[in-house]
């Protein structure tokens, strides 16, 4: 159950806000939404940013979807777990790598498969976009090395989609998590 009740979607000055966010969420109002409308600008910023994550960039959608699986099993969000299943099923994530995702690597945040055969599901570029993600969400600074095979794999633009996504969903799952907003 959510630490807040979720504002009244009916009242009247937030009309308009709930008919765009509905438009632009598959005629759906997620939870994730209805707490956000607290704070109409908030809501607002957050539905342009997380727009032009998932559908404005470069990035393929496997990699963004990879990235945001592990944040949220790092993060304890099952909340985002849950509702990019589907986009990461969608984009070629198999449900044997869905399932590797949720590997917790321990000491290895490189999701080396030599150290760990259960990841060998993942090519060199998805264990790149996890050790990334698991990088910057546990430790926040990446190494050297770190970034310089993410730079090899990735062009510009992408490495910042990449970035970007990764930072902008740890806000996401620390949003769901810290206020316990309901599965939908």
């Amino acid at each position: 159950m959510a630490r807040i009740d979720y504002p009244d979607l009916t009242d009247p000055s937030l009309a308009p806000l709930v008919a765009q966010i509905t438009a632009e969420r598959g005629g759906k109002m997620l939870n994730l939404y209805r707490m956000l409308l607290h704070s109409p600008s908030f809501a607002q910023g957050w539905l342009a940013l997380f727009t032009a994550v998932r559908q404005q960039g470069n990035l393929d959608a496997r990699y963004r979807e990879l990235a945001i699986l592990r944040i949220a099993v790092i993060n304890r969000a099952d909340y985002e777990f849950a509702q990019h299943v589907p986009y990461a099923q969608r984009a070629g994530v198999s449900a044997a790598q869905i399932e590797a995702v949720k590997t917790d690597p321990g000491s290895n945040p490189g999701f080396d498969p030599g150290s760990n055969p259960g990841l060998s599901v993942f090519d060199a570029k998805d264990r790149a976009v996890l050790a990334y993600a698991e990088t910057m969400t546990r430790d926040i600074d990446v190494p050297a090395a770190l970034f310089d095979r993410v730079r090899g794999l990735f062009d510009e633009r992408e490495v910042v989609e990449l970035t970007v996504t990764i930072a902008g969903y740890n806000l996401v799952s620390r949003f769901l998590v810290a206020l316990q907003i309901d599965h939908d």
